[in-house]
């Protein structure tokens, strides 16, 4: 994991410096992760290009 790096948004300034988290480290070698956030499960899925989609 990366230093925290300084926000530009707004609200990233009010709540401090915002957190990098690399990708990798999330899914590992695999290509999808689910997320839960507030009880709601989000799908995290790297495409074939190589893009990110983040899905309910």
């Amino acid at each position: 994991m990366q230093d925290p790096q300084p926000s530009s948004d707004s609200k990233g300034d009010r709540l401090g410096p915002m957190r990098e988290v690399d990708v990798a480290s999330l899914i590992g070698a695999g290509r999808e992760v689910v997320l839960v956030h507030r009880g709601e499960r989000y799908r995290l899925r790297i495409t074939a290009n190589g893009k990110l989609i983040l899905t309910k």
